[in-house]
């Protein structure tokens, strides 16, 4: 760990005097000599301002972002329907914006918006997702004319790891590539171009992501944001929503045995899902194999990692409660907790960000729990 920290501290100084070096005066045996120069004490009070100038870069950073895509989106046409930094959303409810708690595991923000009504090929996608990487790009340059101001030392150090801060954002969003499976923004611009599947589960889970915001169960909604395409690249997080959509409405429906097959047959492609995609479909299978009495089956899927995992959703996502109320319940045999699990999630309805999602899990719960 200490290690780690004095080659970061190291890197930093480096890649400080790169950009120094590139947009001001200073050579870099200036800079040298400046460092030779600096007490210890001061190198410390250094890398202490870096380290908090860094965190404070990348929130502002992330918030400017995801502003870009709300902007960019607008713009094209879109309409406003959720704004996340972190933990926190700004949702519209019935006309009104409130703040809420909610994360998705590997993101830092998101701007969830609705698309306009029409045509699937007419739906306009580039600026909705450059949008972010355009933003980054404008504060990045509008802070560089700091650099030529004469200012104390640790104000141009501020600004320099906020630029640099800025260039590696736009580089990981911009640049086309796939992070932990999923692709970036960059490569999102692309694929939504030319792959109309993917460009249709876009779409589908946006729209969908509205009604169940709304509180509109999955079985209420259009049977049209439900179709599942004869192929699907399980490559592709936005083609297999798809189909995860479609098996999550069997669930709300209670048929179970359907849902199971549903579940079952996107688990035999977990090599190629996301990680993500791939613990959501597995406590789904856990739930199913419960409600199916394959008691075996979910005690086999449920290892200590799906534990964990479940645990640390459980106070965003419902669905996490349903599941552990159904390992009560089955697995456990502890009606008692059952329901003390269901009105633990009931007392707090009003708290989640989905509110589609709450209605049909207790709903399911209280089927489940024969209340």
């Amino acid at each position: 760990m200490v290690l780690g920290l004095a080659i970061g501290i190291v890197a930093g100084f480096l890649i400080a005097g790169i950009i120094i070096v590139g947009f001001t005066d200073t050579s870099m045996s200036e800079f040298i000599d400046k460092l030779k120069s600096t007490s210890f004490s001061e190198s410390v009070i250094a890398a202490v301002v870096g380290a908090l100038a860094f965190i404070v870069s990348v929130i502002i950073l992330v918030i400017i972002h995801e502003t870009g895509h709300l902007v960019c989106g607008i713009m094209s046409g879109y309409s406003f329907v959720s704004f996340r930094i972190f933990n926190f959303t700004i949702i519209k409810i019935d006309g009104r914006l409130r703040v809420k708690r909610f994360s998705i595991d590997g993101t830092g923000g998101q701007c969830l918006l609705t698309p306009p009504d029409l045509p699937l090929e007419k739906i306009p996608v580039e600026w909705y997702n450059f949008g972010g990487v355009f933003f980054n790009i404008i504060a990045m340059l509008a802070v560089a004319p700091l650099l030529l101001v004469k200012g104390h030392p640790f104000v141009t150090e501020c600004v320099v790891i906020f630029m640099l801060a800025a260039f590696l954002l736009i580089l990981l969003n911009g640049i086309p590539m796939k992070l932990g499976g999923v692709g970036n923004d960059g490569y999102n611009m692309i694929v939504l171009r030319k792959n109309m599947i993917a460009r249709r589960g876009l779409v589908v889970s946006l729209r969908a992501n509205v009604l169940i915001q709304e509180g509109v169960r999955p079985k209420d909604m259009p049977d049209a944001l439900f179709v599942i395409p004869e192929k699907i690249d399980y490559r592709n997080p936005l083609e297999v929503t798809l189909p995860m959509m479609a098996a999550s409405r069997l669930v709300d429906e209670l048929r179970y045995s359907d849902a199971l097959a549903e579940y079952e047959g996107l688990y035999t492609h977990k090599d190629e899902v996301i990680p993500l995609y791939v613990k959501e479909i597995a406590c789904e299978l856990v739930f199913l194999r419960l409600m199916n009495d394959d008691m075996a089956g979910a005690a086999a899927l449920l290892d200590d990692k799906l534990r964990k995992y479940i645990e640390a959703y459980r106070k965003v996502m419902s669905s996490k409660e349903r599941i552990l109320c159904a390992v009560a319940l089955k697995l456990d045999n502890d009606k008692e907790k059952a329901l003390s699990i269901y009105e633990n999630l009931k007392s707090r309805e009003s708290d989640y960000l989905l509110q589609g999602e709450v209605k049909s899990d207790l709903a399911i719960m209280r089927d489940m729990l024969g209340l």
